[in-house]
């Protein structure tokens, strides 16, 4: 039995899942986009949590492609899952980052026992990572996930250009 995968069109922060995956910077103290949108909703639990992530096993920061779950605070999730997109590269293949990113936030779903889990279109913001690109990878790594746990993914997709490229990718998928 595989993983139910679905599609909204709006705002994560406002997913009733278990788990909120948060497209993260490495400093994870917040950003734009979805990171500050997530910290902004989710409030100063998150950034405490976080810092005290730094303090101790991330000093340096997050890599691209680990992720690492906190509280979710006042978003009405369990958790956040945190991870870090790779910027986008003509010259250099990254994809194998970008997979990684959703493997590494199903396994540390698996690990809290979340049973639903909202994604972010990853590194397709600031990022610049092509969506119709992003949306096959992501939907090929949730698809290729082993659930135990897991059993619903919700692709919270922020434009109708994200929507329409993840739809795409599901179609053909």
């Amino acid at each position: 039995m595989g993983v139910d995968i679905s599609l909204v069109q709006g705002d994560i922060t406002e997913e009733r899942v278990d788990a909120v995956v948060n497209a993260a910077n490495s400093s994870l103290l917040g950003g734009g986009g979805v990171d500050g949108a997530i910290h902004r909703r989710g409030g100063p639990e998150i950034l405490a949590e976080c810092r005290r992530l730094r303090a101790s096993s991330y000093g340096r920061g997050l890599p691209a492609g680990r992720a690492v779950a906190t509280t979710a605070g006042r978003l009405p999730a369990r958790w956040v899952i945190h991870t870090v997109g790779p910027v986008y590269s003509a010259e250099q293949d990254r994809s194998d980052v970008l997979a990684s990113c959703y493997r590494g936030s199903l396994a540390v779903a698996e690990e809290l026992g979340a049973r639903s889990v909202a994604f972010p279109a990853i590194s397709t913001g600031v990022y610049r990572w092509p969506v119709d690109s992003a949306a096959r990878i992501a939907v090929r790594e949730v698809r290729a996930h082993p659930a135990a746990s897991v059993r619903e993914v919700r692709f919270v997709l922020f434009t109708p250009d994200a929507y329409a490229a993840f739809q795409e990718a599901l179609d053909h998928s």
